[in-house]
């Protein structure tokens, strides 16, 4: 075998910090509170008709895609699909924008065009400091969005700028990474359960 014991102990080492990452957020009640706020604040939206949209860059932007995929389609039972839409997808809009504006209104620009009073936009960014994402949070408070944060323990730029911040308790981008899915997943779980009259 080409994995030598090294290897082996570095494995086991990295799964042991992720493991003491996402161990933190059951511990962490700032994250609790976040995320019931949050859950609010998607169910309020999508109760009276608005929609959820997610940006991020990179591995972010495999998230937002990941969140709203779950929210259109299906998370832990059959049900009619969420309004929910990932402006990371349309490759077109993206280099157009990025082309003619630069990369810093990628999203921003896209909420201008899509945004209604009443929407949420969910933004991740694992540093807290993407220009982008912090354009598209500005953009969303000019029409009267809700705004969501995923970061992690880096910075306080969102501050200010989202009505809730959930910040995973790691300055380790991978660590903040899985913690962001972990809590995807149970901001969709819980959205869904309330939605449906939590009959599943």
């Amino acid at each position: 075998m080409l994995a030598s014991k090294a290897v082996d102990g570095a494995i086991s080492d990295y799964l042991f910090r992720a493991k003491k990452s996402i161990d933190g957020l059951v511990d962490d009640e700032a994250v609790k509170i976040s995320l019931k706020n949050s859950v609010d604040l998607c169910v309020g939206a999508l109760k009276s008709g608005g929609k959820i949209m997610l940006m991020g860059n990179g591995g972010s932007a495999a998230d937002a895609q990941h969140i709203a995929g779950e929210l259109v389609s299906r998370f832990m039972f059959d049900r009619p699909g969420l309004s929910s839409i990932a402006l990371t997808t349309d490759t077109s809009i993206l280099t157009a924008v990025g082309n003619d504006y630069g990369y810093e209104k990628l999203f921003s620009r896209q909420i201008s065009a899509l945004g209604r009073n009443g929407d949420i936009l969910i933004g991740y960014s694992t540093s807290g400091t993407s220009p982008n994402i912090l354009a598209g949070f500005n953009a969303a408070k000019e029409i009267g969005i809700s705004c969501i944060g995923f970061t992690g323990m880096k910075t306080d730029k969102m501050e200010g700028l989202c009505d809730e911040i959930i910040r995973v308790p790691s300055v380790s981008t991978p660590h903040i990474q899985e913690g962001h899915l972990v809590l995807g997943h149970a901001l969709c779980a819980m959205i869904e359960r309330i939605m449906f009259d939590e009959a599943k």
